[in-house]
Parts: structure tokens; sequence; C-alpha cells
């Protein structure tokens, strides 16, 4: 965060560089740095994440790192080092650091959860998995790409997700953390694709290996995750269920992030049960917390499953609120979420009988399909299914929003819709 003038540094740099120790010096300090940057990262992770195990298995370190008095302010810490913080990884991936930087984009994952950094944590996890690939250290590279597979799918490029998720089982699936972190993701993923069964078993293998692992907050998303898998099928009692028993274990733990996330997941599963004013109470809640924690993609998903809610409760001009506000925040989730904003929108201004505004929002959200070109997600086919395409024509109130339930990120780790 504090920099010398552009020149002051390339002069500074060139002083470095004549010194005869200047290389060695170099690599010392960068590796003092990346400790201080991994161990701080990683409480600030465990903080956000109580019961997670995940920091257990990073790498040891010589530095202690900061402490904090509150998670308010260890994400206020995580958010303003985020760019040096990041900027530390692909200049760390020698010999002796390469391990430790790898580590480091698992402890900072909030920056890319949160849709805050997601092109710099793309570029510097490529470089991580590139310079482990090329050494032959297959553990880091497995972290690396388990790392891009989880942005992958937080901004909605599933097959992109899915092929650097498989590749870190590949290379590394006796590491507990790839085993049961990419397993998870996988189940996201595979979900958000239609792939049900591949879905249920990639997520069994993850509920396996979280609690070989007695990682309490892994299990809670795991079963949270298998919820979603429910509500896409139908299966609207057992989602209930195992959404309340992922919600327990955040409770118990006392993550408040991790909490929102279950409301989050539980709220989508009251909403297809038809427990409407259960399913606001989960949501509204969650967005609270998201928007204290500073998660504005997960924020805009909380504000779109509301959108949901309220046009199923035949409540449009609040659906049409909330539906606004997650477009206002929708960049940050890739442009399928987007587009499934838009067409909630849309319905929701038609039911409001705003149709003038319904047909415009409609035709923005077939330009943006057509640009893209790519197959489209199961949410995303599942949304155009219950859309009425010829918006001058509908004539109910409410048309076809029975089953348009489920974009979005799922829990701890992203969201895929029926």
């Amino acid at each position: 965060r504090y920099r010398f003038h552009d020149l002051v540094r390339l002069y500074a740099r060139a002083c470095a560089e004549r010194e005869s120790r200047a290389a060695a010096e170099r690599e010392e300090a960068l590796s003092r740095l990346l400790d201080f940057y991994l161990a701080t990262a990683a409480r600030v992770y465990a903080m956000e994440r109580p019961g997670d195990r995940m920091v257990e298995h990073l790498e040891p370190t010589g530095h202690p790192g900061l402490c904090f008095e509150t998670s308010r302010a260890a994400l206020d810490w995580l958010f303003a080092e985020g760019d040096c913080l990041l900027d530390c990884v692909p200049r760390c991936t020698g010999e002796t650091t390469r391990r430790r930087a790898g580590d480091l984009l698992l402890g900072a994952l909030d920056l890319a959860e949160s849709g805050a950094r997601p092109r710099q944590y793309e570029t510097v996890a490529r470089a991580a998995g590139d310079a482990a690939h090329a050494a032959g250290d297959y553990r880091t590279e497995a972290r690396a790409r388990s790392a891009l597979g989880h942005l992958y799918s937080f901004t909605g490029r599933y097959a992109q997700a899915e092929r650097e998720l498989r590749r870190a089982l590949e290379l590394d699936g006796e590491d507990p953390v790839i085993a049961s972190r990419a397993s998870n993701q996988l189940g996201i993923v595979t979900n958000g694709l239609g792939r049900y069964d591949d879905a249920e078993r990639f997520l069994g293998h993850a509920l396996t290996a979280f609690r070989a692992d007695a990682n309490e907050a892994g299990e809670a998303s795991a079963l949270a995750n298998l919820s979603r898998i429910h509500v896409s099928r139908g299966r609207t009692g057992t989602a209930v269920e195992l959404a309340e028993q992922g919600l327990a274990i955040y409770r118990r733990l006392g993550a408040p992030l991790r909490l929102a996330n279950g409301m989050y997941t539980l709220g989508i599963a009251l909403t297809r049960a038809h427990r409407l004013e259960e399913a606001a109470v989960h949501l509204t809640e969650a967005l609270d917390l998201f928007r204290e924690a500073r998660q504005p993609l997960w924020e805009g998903m909380a504000h779109f499953r509301l959108a949901e809610m309220h046009l199923a409760a035949h409540r449009p001009t609040k659906a049409v609120a909330h539906a606004e506000q997650s477009l206002a925040l929708g960049g940050l989730g890739g442009e399928w979420r987007r587009f499934s904003f838009l067409t909630v929108l849309s319905k929701a201004l038609l039911a409001a009988g705003q149709r003038d505004r319904a047909q415009e929002c409609w035709s923005q959200a077939q330009a943006l399909r057509e640009r893209l070109g790519s197959p489209e997600p199961e949410e995303v086919r599942q949304l155009l299914a219950t859309s009425a395409p010829d918006l001058p024509g509908s004539t109910g109130l409410n048309p076809g929003h029975r089953d348009a339930f489920g974009v979005g990120p799922p829990v701890s780790e992203s969201e895929r819709r029926n």
C-alpha cells in the first residue's frame, strides 16, 4: 500500500540489483513477507470460518502473523492488503517459497469468494499453478487449480471450474484439502450443470473427507450443498432437513459468514417448499450478514433469492426492488447470473404491471444470452423453461414462476440451481 513514485522505484531496484548480495537478500526479504502474509491470512480465514481445519494443513511459517480482536478488523486488514498480498504470490514461486505461495491463495480465499478481485486472483493462481507444474510440484499445482476452480464456479464458468477441479483431484487426491474441498466444489458445479448423480457422488466424497478430517465447517458446507441437489430434484422435504442440519452446525461453531451461507441455502429450500414467510426471515438475515462481511457477490445473490421469494408470494413491488438490487451487484457473479437477474426482474415488472420495462429487461436478457453463446447452465435452462418469452402476450400475473428457483452461489462455495 506504500509505494515509491515509479521513477524512484525503478532507481531503487537498479541500485539493489547492483549489490553483490542483492539476489539472496531479495529472496530472503520476499520469504519473510510471504510468511507474514500467509500467517496473517490464515488467522483471518480461521476467524471467519471457525471449525474449518484447512488452515492446519497449510505450510508452516516463521512468523506468527497479526492478531485481531474482531472479525471486522481481520477483514479490514485482508481487503486493505489484498492487492499486495496477491502480488506476492507470483513473486514467490521458487523452490523454497512455492508451497507457501500456493497456500496463500487458499488462506486469502475471501478475496475470490467476495467477488472483489476475481481477475487478479485468477492471474496469480494461474502463475502459481504453472510454476508448480514446471517444477513437478503436484501438491502445489493441485491446490492452485483447486483455488482456480473455486473462483470459476463463483463467476459462473462451470466448464472451466470442472476442468480445474478434476485436474486437482487427479494430481493429489490424497491431500485432505483437495479431497474435501475440490470434491465439494465439483458437487456444486455438476449440480449447476444439471448432472445430479455426479453431484451427489462428489458431495458424498466431500462429506466423507470432511468428516475424516474432523472438519465440521466443511461438513456443514457439504450438507448444505446436498440440500441444493435435493432442491434441484424436487425433494423439498429432505432439502429443508439437510439445510437445517448444516445451519445447526454453523450456529454451534459461531461463524457469521458461514451462518449467512447456511441461512441462504435454507431460504432457498423453504421457498421451493412454499414456506415463504420462513424463507423471508432466513434470506433477510443472510443478506444483512453478507453486507456486514463485505461480500457483494453473496449480497447480490441474497437479493435475487428474495426477489424470487416475493414473486412467489405475489408481492411484485418488493420483488422488483430486490431484483434491481441484485442486478446492481450482478456483475460480480458472471454473465449467466446477470442473465438470470434480468429475467427475474422482467417477470417481477410484468407482475407489477410495468409491461414496457419488463419487455426491455427481457430483450436485454435475450441479447446477453445470444452473446454468451456457450452452453447454458442448468439453472438458466430451468429459469428459461418457466419464463414467458413472449412477454407482450402474457396474461398471467405471475407467469410460470412456480419452478423458477435456483441461481447463484450455494453455501461456502458457490451455487447452482434447479
